[in-house]
């Protein structure tokens, strides 16, 4: 199970701010992506690409990089 947590435009696509997803240990963040856009649609994957994704300490936008118990996405921010 992974906790995904979503801000800003993310959040608002979703309409919601957080979910829990029944993912495969060694699950990836292309995998968490590929989830996503099948439960959301396609434009949401287009917003995902270029979101950073918090695991704990490290904020990362590599697809290969395995999930966390929880993860957030995150959109970039304006002035940031």
């Amino acid at each position: 199970m992974v906790e995904v947590r979503y801000f800003a435009a993310v959040a608002d696509a979703v309409g919601k701010a957080t979910e829990t997803l029944d993912l495969p240990a060694g699950a990836t963040i292309a995998d968490l992506r590929s989830r996503l856009a099948e439960t959301y649609g396609p434009d949401l994957d287009k917003m995902l690409g270029v979101c950073a994704y918090l695991m704990g300490d490290e904020l990362t936008r590599d697809t290969a990089a395995m999930l966390t118990p929880r993860v957030d996405v995150m959109p970039p921010f304006a002035g940031g």
